[in-house]
């Protein structure tokens, strides 16, 4: 039986996940399938009904995008310390009757920017979580919410919080 990988988000339509993952597939040779799902936004229960049905099914690990990464973060058993950090999740694996959850968003934009596109963070004013940045902004609808991540990842440097507007 092939490994079952998917991705899930609401809408989910414009995603490239399973068109890269089936590249994957052809390099490799893998013996794997990876589906895009259009998870459920009610009733509050729905995402977790669908993910469970997905691991009853044989699914190995799940991809999570909006609005459903709070969701992913409250079903885990174990949350790695970016997910932890992050208060969200958009990488869950299934092991042992068990969610394992993950965040690789910072990290991933960060190697993106620093490997892909030559641009060390160190010293730069950015607006992003990012590395090593001589000042960090988190932005968030809500302030008080960035003001906890704030509170959470003290660090060196400058660290500030505010709204959109």
């Amino acid at each position: 039986m092939s490994d079952r990988y998917a991705v899930i988000g609401n809408p989910i339509g414009h995603t490239k996940s399973p068109l890269i993952h089936g590249l994957f597939v052809e390099k490799t040779g893998h013996d794997m399938t990876y589906a895009a799902l259009e998870g459920p936004r009610e009733p509050a229960h729905a995402f977790a009904d669908t993910v469970r049905r997905f691991i009853d099914a044989g699914g190995k690990g799940m991809n999570v995008t909006a609005p459903f990464k709070l969701q992913a973060f409250e079903m885990a058993d174990e949350r790695s310390e970016r997910a932890t950090l992050a208060g969200a999740v958009n990488a869950m694996k299934f092991e042992d009757g068990r969610i394992i959850a993950e965040n690789f968003d910072g990290v991933g934009l960060v190697r993106d920017i620093e490997v892909n596109l030559h641009q060390p963070m160190a010293n730069k004013r950015v607006l992003i979580l990012g590395a090593r940045p001589a000042q960090l902004v988190i932005a968030n609808r809500h302030v008080d919410k960035a003001q906890a991540l704030v509170e959470a990842v003290r660090a060196d440097g400058v660290l500030s919080a505010c709204g959109y507007a």
